[in-house]
């Protein structure tokens, strides 16, 4: 038996993840967002967001830094730099394009400086 997936198999599966994927969140917007929502569960729901995105960020962040092997200090890991970088722009700017270009680049001339 072949062990190999065919091109068409690989695209049909793509294609029905992204339907699926575009159903799954399209469909409670486009009801919801035409109900008239109590204060309270607007005001919850405003938090999703920053919440699922901090949650992001500290995995992504936080992670390899406890992985590291003893030869990097987790004060010079550059992804907490980057990240705390990106917080404080965020903090002056309430940009998130401009807060995470910035905490790029601050990892990355991290990166660079330190030779990693």
């Amino acid at each position: 038996m072949d062990s190999t997936l065919s091109t068409t198999l690989i695209w049909t599966v793509i294609i029905g993840m992204a339907v699926t994927n575009f159903t799954l969140r399209f469909a409670p917007m486009a009801v919801l967002s035409r109900l008239k929502m109590p204060e309270p569960i607007m005001r919850w729901l405003s938090f999703i967001p920053i919440s699922v995105m901090g949650a992001l960020f500290a995995k992504t962040i936080l992670l390899p830094a406890f992985e590291a092997t003893s030869e990097i200090p987790l004060y010079a890991n550059p992804g907490i730099w980057g990240g705390l970088g990106a917080m404080l722009i965020f903090r002056m700017t309430r940009s998130f394009l401009v807060s995470s270009v910035a905490g790029v680049i601050v990892y990355v001339m991290l990166r660079f400086a330190l030779g990693l």
